[in-house]
């Protein structure tokens, strides 16, 4: 059932039909599939099949997040932390996000990182937020590279360094972050030749944490 509603919904040997998808996903979910209820969450989180209902969509991530479900683990933290088809809490925020962080979802990671930079569900803690922070950039997650940037470049929760905050804003800039590329661009005019060249070569070097 859970492998018809993914051909329905790619297209793949049939054609596609949100419509059938949601319907073989609703069947395989209500056995405890968690792989379905994820993808009825997501089916209701983006009105494909179905209109766009963020309540629905949040009890479906709930019941695959309960199953251990990494990417629903990550979407309820998401929810609640944008009051998005529940109320608002940070704490069940960080609860979901810290679970789905834990088994390595570096958006999650990211999610609990902001939540210890702001003090919001837990204690505010910069080197909270660092840690986080800093594995969800190794695995390559634009937003928090960028966020490490500028821990790095004005010194939040560790000692300031312009060839490290060069590295992490260049990073950022290469998937396209913008911000990221307009302050790597300015750090670099108040940055020595050596450490550019230092710099761009950690920047040549550099390769994700898988």
């Amino acid at each position: 059932q859970f492998n018809l509603g993914v051909m329905y919904a790619r297209g793949k040997g049939v054609k596609q039909d949100d419509a059938e998808a949601l319907g073989w996903y609703r069947k395989a979910s209500l056995q405890g599939m968690a792989d379905a209820q994820y993808n009825l969450g997501l089916m209701y989180d983006n009105g494909r099949g179905v209109p766009k209902d963020p309540a629905e969509a949040a009890r479906w991530f709930r019941l695959a997040a309960e199953q251990g479900d990494a990417d629903a683990q990550y979407n309820l933290g998401v929810m609640y932390a944008a009051g998005q088809g529940v109320s608002r809490d940070y704490a069940e925020a960080q609860k979901w996000y810290r679970q789905a962080a834990e088994k390595g979802d570096a958006g999650a990671q990211y999610g609990l990182a902001t939540l210890y930079a702001r003090g919001e569900g837990v204690e505010q803690d910069d080197a909270g937020a660092l840690r986080w922070c800093r594995k969800a950039a190794d695995k390559g997650y634009a937003e928090a590279q960028y966020s490490l940037g500028l821990m790095y470049l004005h010194g939040r929760g560790l000692a300031p360094d312009q060839v490290q905050a060069f590295l992490w804003l260049s990073l950022a800039a290469a998937q396209g972050h913008r911000e990221a590329g307009k302050k790597r661009d300015l750090l670099a005019e108040t940055m020595t030749p050596a450490g550019l060249a230092e710099a761009k070569a950690l920047v040549a070097g550099w390769k994700p944490v898988k």
